[in-house]
């Protein structure tokens, strides 16, 4: 059975949603964070947030740390994939969408620079 499809947020919700990734990631000790405005490109979500974790134990603490922090704002349920590997876990709360990698992966699929706005502004990660 297919988990049902989260409706877009208010503006605002949208916000107050993004601000609490970043604040649970930045309590989390999550590294390069890169946030990316994708709204004019996919309609997946509005927002992408990219990270690091330092090893597979870190990136899953810091998943495990955002999906309670969004729990706890009543944004939703958000769905997971990769936790059981930690390599790589996806999160997607709906209009924000959060990438937790694990350093020597996220330079290998170098997202950044595929959703940046422009070439010349692609953020550049350099693990």
């Amino acid at each position: 059975m297919s988990s049902p499809i989260q409706a877009p947020v208010s503006a605002d919700l949208a916000a107050d949603l993004l601000d609490t990734v970043l604040t649970s990631l930045e309590d989390s000790k999550a590294e390069d964070i890169v946030t990316l405005d994708i709204a004019g490109k996919s309609s997946l979500a509005d927002h992408m947030v990219i990270v690091s974790g330092r090893s597979h134990r870190h990136v899953g603490a810091i998943a495990d740390h955002l999906l309670r922090d969004i729990k706890k704002t009543g944004t939703g349920a958000a769905s997971v994939e990769g936790q059981s590997t930690c390599d790589w876990v996806l999160i997607d709360a709906g209009d924000v969408i959060v990438h937790i990698f694990r350093p020597e992966v996220r330079s290998f699929y170098n997202l950044e620079k595929m959703w940046a706005p422009e070439d010349e502004q692609a953020p550049q990660y350099i693990g």
